[in-house]
């Protein structure tokens, strides 16, 4: 960590609130730098002493997977179904992460804003798996190219791992993913020639969408979410 930090930024990377979470904490005064209240905009020094008041109400954290049909969007348009508008949670969650409405499968949906940095910077390296079929059927060329990084636009794609999907070997692959450019895979498969004609997450880290049907969500809960917020340093 390098100092001076901002007050907010220190609580957040602390695991004390997202941000804006800590904004409000400190809004509400409930944060002291060395004994004295916390403002806005507040510096941290190397050797300055951060308390938080242990009054603070304790937020009540959930976590889904949900199985996201094809046509619903996490960042809608006019032309395409808000995902927030048609899930039913008992609490008001918000999706981690993107997956287009083209594309289905495993979305994280929590209100713990802290996961969201810790799950989408590209600093940190965490793996998302996906099950692809593609048009025409592809060669064993076509899985080495998309192993070693494929030329897009202006970008290249980092190495990942790709491999045929056994039970469907000539026209569909699993790849997984440690970056999320923009419809990264449909733009990866198009630069070699290839159309995406269906795309699924099957898997974010450590979270599997198993068996849940399309609409359907579960609670991510005991060793699966200690493991989930471990790996994310959150625990």
């Amino acid at each position: 960590m390098e100092y001076p930090i901002r007050i907010n930024k220190y609580l957040a990377i602390n695991n004390f609130a997202t941000r804006k979470g800590a904004d409000e904490l400190i809004k509400k005064g409930f944060v002291y730098i060395n004994g004295r209240k916390a403002v806005l905009g507040d510096q941290v020094y190397r050797d300055g002493d951060v308390t938080v008041s242990e009054n603070i109400p304790k937020k009540n954290y959930v976590y889904y997977a949900y199985n996201k049909m094809v046509g619903i969007s996490t960042n809608p348009d006019i032309k395409t179904k808000d995902i927030l508008k048609v899930t039913k949670f008992k609490e008001i969650v918000f999706p981690i992460g993107r997956l287009d409405k083209d594309s289905h499968g495993l979305i994280i949906m929590t209100n713990d804003g802290r996961i969201t940095d810790r799950l989408l910077s590209p600093k940190y390296v965490h793996e998302k798996e996906y099950v692809v079929k593609v048009e025409p059927n592809f060669s064993d060329k076509f899985i080495d190219l998309m192993s070693n990084g494929v030329h897009f636009d202006k970008f290249i794609s980092k190495k990942c791992k790709v491999w045929r999907n056994t039970s469907k070997s000539k026209d569909t692959f699993n790849i997984v993913l440690t970056e999320g450019k923009k419809r990264q895979i449909r733009r990866m498969c198009e630069a070699l020639h290839h159309k995406v004609v269906n795309l699924k997450r099957i898997r974010v880290m450590n979270i599997e969408l198993g068996k849940l049907n399309e609409g359907e969500y579960r609670e991510i809960k005991g060793e699966e979410l200690e493991t989930l917020l471990i790996s994310l340093q959150l625990r």
